[in-house]
């Protein structure tokens, strides 16, 4: 304290009681967060015993990354310190996550090696909101099913209920994936392959069949291609004519070969890897024993 009496200290007798510069008092005091408590007959402002705690609690706050404007309120006593770090820390929350997402983008791009036009779709693309990530997959499936009323409602379902929100702590092979699968969803291309694997559905179905009776294929499939795979059977072996009747019976090899070429091809698969990127969940299981099906159609079906 000063030797006159007063028991006040200046801005540098402040300064350095405390350890801060003087100019960032000065600047504290000019924002109003530290007002001082009196003015020497000279005009330099004086602070007391109560400045110094006050200015530790300023000092405590903005170390914590918060804003004069909050500092003011804490010290003006209109909210509590709990009050302003709750805020805080959920602010500091959506910064994190951006800042993740920023860093998961710029990981793909320095991965990719992208030009400066895909650097900005990309960052759009993986900055949507998970609304409007949902609105595009929503879209899609409704394009993909619209007019087909006898195409399977579980597999419909399925499709609507495929998550694409990023995570809320994304990878930047989840950022990647979902770049990639939104790219795939503006393709044209792709999108009438997903059209014509639905209208394929929809017309080997009828108004009666139950919901998941076109599922039933799919695990038969499973089940006796997978056995021929662990018996070593090569599509074009003979033994393979065995599965084939098996499975199939009297069907016209062409059309069921039109047919799962239609839902289970190279650019489908990378579909369904990256939705399983997204969600965090095991690749695609059972894509050996779709293409082992193919190949033996296409070894007994003339080409075109």
């Amino acid at each position: 304290m000063r030797e006159d009496g007063t028991g006040l200290l200046t801005i540098g007798e402040l300064a350095r009681a405390t350890g801060l510069t003087v100019r960032t008092i000065r600047y504290w005091s000019d924002e109003g967060a530290l007002p001082p408590v009196a003015r020497s007959p000279g005009g330099y402002r004086l602070y007391d015993a109560a400045s110094v705690a006050r200015l530790e609690l300023i000092r405590t706050l903005r170390e914590l990354g918060l804003g004069l404007d909050d500092v003011r309120t804490v010290l003006a006593g209109e909210r509590t310190v709990a009050e302003v770090a709750a805020a805080h820390v959920a602010a500091l929350d959506a910064q994190i996550s951006s800042l993740k997402v920023t860093r998961a983008v710029l990981s793909t791009v320095a991965r990719r090696g992208s030009s400066v036009e895909e650097t900005t779709l990309m960052n759009k693309l993986a900055r949507l909101s998970a609304a409007e990530r949902r609105r595009i997959m929503e879209e899609f499936v409704e394009e993909m099913f619209h007019g087909l009323d006898t195409a399977d409602p579980e597999i419909r379902e399925r499709m609507r209920r495929s998550a694409m929100d990023l995570p809320d702590d994304p990878t930047p092979e989840q950022v990647d994936a979902w770049v990639e699968l939104a790219e795939l969803l503006r393709d044209p291309d792709f999108r009438a392959q997903m059209r014509r694997a639905a209208e394929f559905n929809a017309a080997d179905r009828g108004h009666e069949s139950p919901a998941g009776a076109s599922m039933w294929f799919a695990r038969r499939l499973v089940q006796l291609v997978g056995q021929a795979l662990e018996r070593g059977v090569a599509p074009e072996a003979p033994e393979a004519d065995g599965v084939l009747r098996n499975l199939l019976g009297d069907a016209d090899r062409g059309a069921v070969l039109e047919r799962v070429q239609a839902s289970h091809n190279v650019r489908l698969a990378r579909y369904r890897e990256l939705l399983a990127t997204l969600k965090g969940t095991p690749a695609p299981a059972h894509e050996k024993e779709f293409a082992w099906l193919i190949a033996a159609l296409r070894a007994r079906v003339p080409a075109p």
